[in-house]
């Protein structure tokens, strides 16, 4: 059972809330101060957190920018009866997923909510294959396919293509490549690189004739997986 932690210092508020909530199915904790928000959140940790913005003791900004920084990354949705659009934005760049006005709909709270949970659970679940257009890639066994062409992957190189994979049609640099895979290795430059993209670009020789994408060099930029062929679909 998923549980919220309702943040809000308006006793009525987090009194229908919670009784909602609970009706809904949520386990539910709540706090009504900044303080009394950090340690509830500390063990367990929620699965997300509704936080009020105006608060006896302090800003919910406080509170959710304390979550971020400690690594809480459930989702936290803000309530808060501060509806300029500079207040939305603020809640926003700190860290929460969303910002709901009050007044709010009960039912429109819940379904955001159950929204948002449902995905980060999606987010955070293991991956064991990635999908661009006719290209499929099978992490487990690292064996990448497209049409009736296909090739096994080292363990680097797998690492390498699902770093394309997840940025595809957008260009990623030497730098940000070495820095994910190679940093922690002393004695390397960034040539290793160019040599591992030397390696994937020989096994995925053949995919661009069944309509795979094509791993490309953009001039002082970096690599890029780029789809090719009319009928491509991301």
């Amino acid at each position: 059972m998923t549980r919220i932690l309702i943040v809000e210092d308006d006793i009525d508020i987090r009194g229908l809330l919670a009784r909602g909530l609970e009706a809904e199915g949520f386990e539910v904790g709540t706090a009504d101060s900044v303080g009394d928000a950090l340690k509830a959140a500390r063990d367990p940790a929620p699965g997300a957190v509704l936080l009020d913005v105006g608060l006896p003791d302090g800003s919910g900004h406080e509170v959710c920018r304390s979550l971020r920084e400690g690594g809480f990354s459930g989702p936290i949705l803000f309530l808060s009866a501060r509806d300029e659009i500079r207040d939305r934005a603020e809640g926003l760049a700190i860290g929460a997923d969303d910002y709901i006005v009050k007044p709010f709909e009960f039912d429109e709270l819940v379904a955001r909510l159950r929204t948002h949970l449902m995905r980060r659970e999606q987010a955070e679940a293991p991956r064991s294959r990635l999908v661009a257009g006719r290209l499929h890639f099978d992490l487990d066994t690292r064996q990448v396919s497209c049409g009736e062409a296909s090739a096994r992957l080292t363990p680097r190189e797998a690492e390498l293509l699902a770093m394309l994979m997840d940025s595809l049609g957008k260009p990623v640099s030497r730098a940000e490549i070495f820095d994910r895979l190679w940093a922690s290795q002393g004695g390397l430059s960034l040539n290793v690189v160019d040599v591992y993209i030397g390696y994937l670009r020989s096994k995925m020789a053949d995919f661009v004739r069944y309509g795979g994408p094509v791993l490309t060099t953009v001039r002082g930029k970096g690599f890029m997986l780029e789809p090719k062929g009319p009928d491509f679909r991301q």
